[in-house]
């Protein structure tokens, strides 16, 4: 199969990017510090590209708008998910994050009128019942900061489906297929806030060892750029159950990842609710893609 293909550019492209907590997780740099570099070394990579291919950055002022729109969720999003990667582990806060597709679904209701249908609404309880077997039924009984990596986590899959929708809206009003552009521009739009969230925090920049500016180089340009154009290229050209096997790819690898890299234990009680969980995103984001 080709590289060219757009199926194998999609699965490549979510396989890069379940790598992404990965990077935080190693990296000795403050949650806020890993996500201004992903963006700010993604950006610049995707900049130096449209520079050396003449492409001119000339949006209408619309776009500009849903631009920084999509800036701020995505700022938003990259500093609750670090927080919940470095408290629950790469697996959990990439599942946690994945539940966009059920704050999607709400938002189908609310600012569409799109009634979900009945796969839908058996999808969140079966999610809720997956994250319960995961993290245990007693929610009192659970440390205060992995409580919070939890809310931390809910908290990304918020942000993330807010910057899904606006980026939808800025896919329709967009004239190209492949958003090079959209997506650099909105890198740097997000390095400026969350490099401004740090100094507001008192966190600094510095990249403390040459292992860690690895690390960091390898979330910009592995994960951020070169996986995002990848999915962003491919899903024009790929069907809708594609997409959705794409959608559960990263957060199964990171899972994987999370046990391989970071000795995480998982009980058969655990898998058997990581399985329910990604179980129902898949369910919940399938019915979606077929309302689409």
């Amino acid at each position: 199969m080709s590289f060219a293909t757009p199926k194998l550019r999609l699965y490549a492209g979510a396989a890069l990017i379940s790598l992404s907590p990965v990077w935080v997780k190693l990296v000795d740099v403050s949650a806020t510090s890993s996500g201004f570099y992903r963006v700010a070394l993604g950006g610049v990579a995707l900049t130096l590209y449209l520079i050396a291919r003449r492409r001119k950055v000339n949006f209408s002022a619309a776009i500009w708008r849903m631009l920084f729109i999509a800036a701020v969720f995505f700022a938003l999003d990259l500093w609750f998910w670090h927080r919940s990667i470095n408290i629950v582990g790469p697996g959990l806060s990439t599942l946690l994050a994945n539940f966009q597709v059920f704050f999607m679904m709400l938002a189908g209701l609310v600012l569409y009128r799109q009634a979900p249908r009945p796969a839908q609404v058996i999808a969140v309880p079966l999610a809720l019942v997956g994250l319960a077997m995961i993290v245990g039924f007693d929610w009192s009984g659970l440390a205060a900061d992995y409580r919070l990596g939890i809310v931390f986590g809910l908290l990304t899959a918020v942000a993330y489906a807010g910057y899904l929708l606006t980026m939808r809206a800025l896919r329709d009003a967009a004239d190209r297929q492949l958003p090079v552009r959209e997506i650099a521009m909105m890198s740097l739009m997000v390095a400026v806030i969350l490099g401004t969230s740090a100094l507001v925090e008192g966190e600094s920049l510095a990249i403390p060892t040459l292992a860690d500016a690895g690390w960091l180089l390898a979330y910009g340009l592995l994960s951020h750029s070169l996986g995002m154009i990848l999915i962003a290229s491919s899903l024009p050209q790929v069907t809708p159950t594609d997409a959705g096997i794409a959608l559960l790819l990263q957060p199964t690898l990171s899972f994987l990842w999370d046990v391989l890299f970071f000795a995480r234990p998982m009980s058969p009680v655990e898998l058997a609710g990581a399985a329910l969980a990604l179980f129902a995103i898949w369910l919940g984001a399938r019915q979606r893609s077929q309302q689409a």
